[in-house]
């Protein structure tokens, strides 16, 4: 299920069939007929639609949001972001499979998946609300980067992809929000919110399995964290953060805050990680 959505290009199919599967293992589930784990060899990189075209982070054309044109923009970065949301969550589950993990480690990310899923479709509605379309405007080309760096290592996945990506959603977002709401666009909106509340669960899933995983390898979850996300993720944290959403989801200021400091190896910020 998980290979079979990672290799599926289109946007609009992809969202179906993981929402289909989410539905079957969700089915399966309540009827205490779990469907089995198995084992997967998912692409490095997922299939992708023709468009958008995906450009080095540095090439994105930046655009005031209060416009009309910068609205239209951030909504595309938000939808590619979702898709892009969607085959990491398979991803983990494929990738990671010959990891022993309860069966609830496999119900937070299909629910996940079938989140973002959902998600990306709302912001597609969004685009076509405004007479536009997911593929309409380049896209970054270094989001996948977390998900190539940590292929081997599930607590490096778990530590840079909710745990740092996906909480970065939870500082942003409300800023997005009053953007949408000053224009007058409740479709939007309302959209935003679906997001901003649902999120706060995937990073707490992320963290749940970190800690499980700490726990399991008698490792000290803060420690770890910053050395994961020091060796993964090619920046500092960026403030301002979202302190109460944070905490929702598990993560206490004390994991966030000492990686806003320079990088032991000074190295330059990379644009290809960056958290908007």
């Amino acid at each position: 299920m998980a290979s079979n959505v990672l290799t599926t290009a289109d946007g609009a199919a992809k969202t179906a069939l993981s929402r289909r599967y989410a539905a079957d293992w969700f089915a399966a589930r309540d009827a205490g007929t779990p469907i089995e784990i198995g084992t997967a060899s998912p692409p490095l990189h997922p299939a992708r639609p023709d468009a958008p075209e995906l450009l080095n982070p540095r090439d994105v054309p930046r655009r005031k949001p209060g416009s009309e044109k910068g609205r239209l923009a951030l909504l595309h970065a938000v939808a590619h972001i979702e898709l892009n949301a969607v085959d990491l969550h398979w991803d983990i589950i494929a990738r990671f499979s010959h990891v022993p993990f309860p069966i609830g480690f496999y119900d937070d990310w299909v629910k996940s998946a079938d989140e973002e899923s959902k998600h990306f479709n709302l912001m597609c509605d969004c685009l076509h609300a405004m007479g536009s379309h997911y593929g309409a405007l380049p896209a970054h080309a270094g989001m996948w980067r977390a998900a190539e760096d940590t292929r081997d290592d599930i607590m490096g996945r778990l530590a840079v992809v909710p745990m740092v990506l996906e909480a970065r959603g939870l500082d942003v977002t409300p800023n997005m929000i009053e953007v949408f709401r000053k224009a007058g666009d409740t479709q939007t909106v309302d959209a935003l919110e679906v997001i901003y509340s649902e999120e706060v669960g995937h990073v707490a899933y992320g963290s749940k399995w970190f800690h499980f995983l700490c726990g399991r390898h008698n490792l000290d979850p803060k420690d770890e964290f910053h050395r994961l996300v020091r060796l993964y993720f090619h920046s500092t944290l960026k403030p301002p953060f979202n302190v109460e959403k944070r905490a929702e989801a598990g993560l206490p200021p004390d994991f966030y805050w000492p990686l806003t400091e320079d990088l032991p190896e000074n190295l330059p910020e990379d644009p290809a990680t960056d958290q908007t």
